[in-house]
């Protein structure tokens, strides 16, 4: 049986597992993704200062590498995909929107075999921008 996680109670569970799992792991102020089709960057949710969800965070810094520094992460669509897998079983909590998970798959469904994705970390929400992509992440904010 595939897992799920039905309740608050499973979501911190989740949540602190994929946390353990990444020695010195801090939450980002700010997260998201993006699917990069030749330099055109398409934007899933955007997780601003004061509203970056923690599942979808760790989730994806599980599958990205992020850690603890501001930066911009680069998959193929293999990992890309690996992280909507991982996220899945929070949809089980019928009582809660999904907006990462639902915009990760609409990201992937509909990128093509040259797309790449972008996952965006701001540590910090004082940290200077590390890159053109990045500031195009933050003017979403």
């Amino acid at each position: 049986m595939a897992e799920t996680w039905a309740t608050d109670d499973d979501l911190r569970a989740a949540r602190e597992r994929y946390a353990a799992g990444i020695p010195g792991y801090t939450p980002p102020a700010a997260h998201g993704v993006a699917r990069d089709d030749g330099g055109e960057l398409t934007f899933g949710h955007v997780n601003p200062p004061g509203a970056a969800r923690p599942l979808p965070a760790v989730v994806m810094a599980s599958v990205c590498g992020y850690v603890a520094t501001t930066g911009v992460f680069r998959l193929d669509r293999e990992r890309f995909a690996e992280a909507v897998a991982r996220l899945t079983p929070a949809e089980a909590a019928t009582h809660i929107p999904h907006p990462n998970l639902w915009t990760w798959r609409e990201l992937l469904a509909s990128g093509g075999a040259e797309s790449t994705f972008l996952a965006f970390y701001v540590a910090s929400a004082g940290d200077p921008v590390v890159d053109g992509d990045d500031a195009r992440f933050r003017a979403r904010f």
